[in-house]
Formats: C-alpha cells, sequence, structure tokens
C-alpha cells in the first residue's frame, strides 16, 4: 500500500474548491491496524488518488470503527493531502477555510467498502 504519509510528498496540484466533485479519485490502498484485544477500536489509513500524466492528486486518512462495520474519520481535520483548494478568486484557501470541501471530497468516495473489504482480508 501507499504510505498515508508519502501523498503530502507529491508536488502540490491546485483545484478549485467548488470543482472537488470532478477529482475521480481511486483507491490505492487500506492500512488495517490489527487489535490486540477487542477493548480497543480497529482502525487503520486509507490512500485515494487522482494519478495522471499531468499531475498525481491524492488523499489519505485515519479512520476508526465506532462499532462493528461503522467507520468514520478518525479526524476530519487530519486528511493528508497534496490538493491545494482554490477560491473562486484563485487565491488558495487557508488550512482552515479547505476543511469543509475536503471532507466533501472524501465523503463522495466509496472508502468505507474499502476499509470493510481490507478488514475482512484480515479474517
Amino acid at each position: 500500500m501507499t504510505p498515508a504519509w508519502i501523498v503530502c510528498a507529491w508536488p502540490p496540484v491546485l483545484w478549485q474548491a467548488r470543482a472537488t466533485p470532478e477529482l475521480h479519485l481511486v483507491h490505492l490502498g487500506t492500512s488495517v491496524l490489527t487489535q490486540r484485544d477487542r477493548s480497543t477500536p480497529c482502525s487503520g489509513q486509507t490512500v485515494w488518488g487522482a494519478p495522471s500524466t499531468e499531475c498525481s492528486a491524492g488523499v489519505a486518512w485515519d479512520w476508526i470503527e465506532l462499532r462493528q462495520g461503522v467507520v468514520a474519520l478518525a479526524d476530519p481535520f487530519g486528511l493528508i493531502t497534496n490538493i491545494r483548494l482554490l477560491d473562486a478568486e484563485g487565491h488558495e484557501l487557508s488550512a482552515t477555510q479547505a476543511v469543509v470541501p475536503q471532507n466533501e471530497l472524501v465523503h463522495t468516495l466509496p472508502w468505507q467498502n474499502e476499509v470493510q473489504r481490507a478488514q475482512h482480508q484480515l479474517n
């Protein structure tokens, strides 16, 4: 699997914030941190990207299992990405301003299915 932290080392990709649904990201990998006992929730990381010949956009995040079969972003403010979102005038959004469009992008992806698939492969 592509390590999640590597995404921030990719060259920056400038993208209009209102056009994040047009980023067609594909699943690059999901890791599952195995549980030592049932008292700790299952967690891991997932990486998504849009590789092309011109640029490679990517986003990764930590996830946590809230209960059997229900996973969520571990930290909605902790996305790792090389995507720099721009406002309508072409100015880069601050990290705080980018949180909502970044999370909207994540929620368009079928990432929970990939997490469940990775969990089942461990069993």
